[in-house]
């Protein structure tokens, strides 16, 4: 089955289980997914429900579409998403954002938990993304599907500058202090070496992980304009340490800055002009 058809069948499958049309799609990172549990009538439908569609394999991804309102306004939302390291392809991967565009959402919030490269930075911060370094497999790698979008998509401004000035006014109405900077993201799974870490910083990144890039990216190749990144720097990726951080840890981090995250997102969502 080619990508497009599985979208179809991804699509029409979502369409007849819910009747909510989504304004806004949210992509929950590790930990952060109890954020769709403040969804007014949700509606939750498993990923294994799908047929032919991606199963959520890691610890902190329940596998869930939740759809509902949040702060008035219809929202889907994914408690887990697909990464290259489970072993899916970058088609697979990145699914779940073209078939959110055909439900209808005009702003796609990705969020993830992350490694804090800049030394400003401490664990449970936010940070909201002005950029990305994709060390992944591009998702557009192969035949491009022209129904989808154009071969060679434009990437400038891809989180847009009048966005994220939105989110800091958003940050400081509600009292949230958040970092800005730019997301590198790796394959995983393992975590980084020192030798990578310092790399990382050298060329600029000022947060490491393992998804949003390639979602991003086809965000903007199927036609969703408006995109906000959000970090949540669940650890600090230090060289020479002598201990390294574990998955429970994330965890336990990003639960940490959850209460903050989530008044950010419901604001985000309450103030957005589509």
């Amino acid at each position: 089955m080619d990508i497009y058809e599985k979208y179809e069948k991804s699509l029409e499958y979502l369409k007849k289980k819910t009747s909510i049309k989504p304004e806004i799609g949210i992509i929950f990172g590790s930990g952060l997914g109890k954020m769709a549990d403040k969804f007014e009538d949700k509606e939750v439908i498993p990923y294994s429900s799908i047929p032919d569609f991606p199963q959520s394999t890691v610890e902190g991804h329940a596998g869930n579409f939740v759809f509902g309102k949040l702060s008035g306004k219809n929202v889907v939302g994914m408690q887990g998403r697909f990464h290259f390291y489970e072993g899916y392809d970058m088609n697979d991967v990145t699914l779940p954002v073209r078939v959110m565009k055909g439900l209808g959402i005009k702003l796609l919030i990705l969020t993830n938990a992350s490694g804090g490269l800049n030394p400003d930075f401490e664990p449970a911060d936010l940070m909201i993304l002005t950029d990305h370094i994709n060390m992944l497999p591009n998702p557009l790698l192969g035949k491009n599907e022209i129904r989808f979008g154009p071969r060679f998509p434009g990437l400038k401004d891809l989180y847009s500058k009048e966005l994220r000035n939105f989110v800091f006014s958003i940050a400081e109405k509600c009292g949230v202090s958040i970092q800005k900077g730019v997301y590198l993201a790796t394959t995983g799974p393992s975590y980084e070496t020192d030798a990578e870490i310092r790399y990382f910083r050298s060329i600029g990144a000022d947060a490491v992980g393992m998804s949003t890039a390639p979602e991003a990216v086809i965000a903007r190749h199927c036609g969703i304009e408006n995109i906000i990144g959000i970090s949540c720097i669940t650890n600090m990726a230090i060289p020479d340490m002598e201990k390294g951080d574990t998955h429970q840890d994330v965890i336990k981090t990003a639960d940490r800055a959850f209460k903050k995250f989530s008044s950010l997102i419901t604001n985000i969502v309450e103030d957005v002009k589509l």
